[in-house]
């Protein structure tokens, strides 16, 4: 049974870094595979594997964890071409946007806390982008672990009983 939570504990890390990871399929197929592993330590398992992984994109939001020189921003101002500057021109609206979202959760740092414990249980707003989120608006850390964790845990734990409750529906 620890080595089931040790891989999702895994997985559900990966699938933090990775959004092409399905940490849901995975948990269902565990859970439908293995129901002798209590639903709670697999909600729980795959609560802190989540959580864990988006630190690492709240460090780097927030500017303490320095990404790789192929990740920044390069300024070519002599290079810039027609297409760049239409892209420029057509994603303005959008940066403004999440300038002025940024400034709101400065502003109202109990607003980001619900914002990010919402994302957290149900998925939308993404929850990889209010993680970035809360790192760009300094979200205090207490806050974001314990609201990612709660929430993530409450998602977790219903996706790992639900073949449970259904196989019961249908048997």
């Amino acid at each position: 049974m620890l080595a089931w939570l040790g891989l999702t504990l895994g997985v559900a890390f990966g699938s933090a870094l990775l959004p092409l990871i399905s940490v849901e399929i995975f948990l269902v197929g565990l859970a439908m595979q293995q129901p002798h592993i209590p639903w709670l330590l697999l909600g729980a398992a795959v609560a802190i594997g989540q959580v864990s992984g988006k630190l690492l994109y709240y460090y780097a939001a927030k500017g303490d964890l320095h990404l790789p020189a192929f990740m920044h921003r390069r300024h070519k101002e002599k290079l810039e071409t027609p297409r760049r500057l239409r892209w420029h021109r057509r994603t303005k609206r959008f940066r403004m946007w999440v300038e002025v979202l940024r400034e709101k959760c400065q502003r109202h740092p109990k607003w980001m806390v619900g914002t990010y414990g919402i994302s957290s249980v149900l998925g939308l707003p993404p929850f990889m982008a209010t993680s970035v989120l809360a790192g760009m608006v300094r979200m205090n850390l207490t806050a974001f672990i314990g609201a990612g964790l709660a929430g993530r845990f409450i998602r977790f734990s219903a996706l790992a009983a639900s073949p449970a409750i259904c196989a019961g529906w249908f048997f």
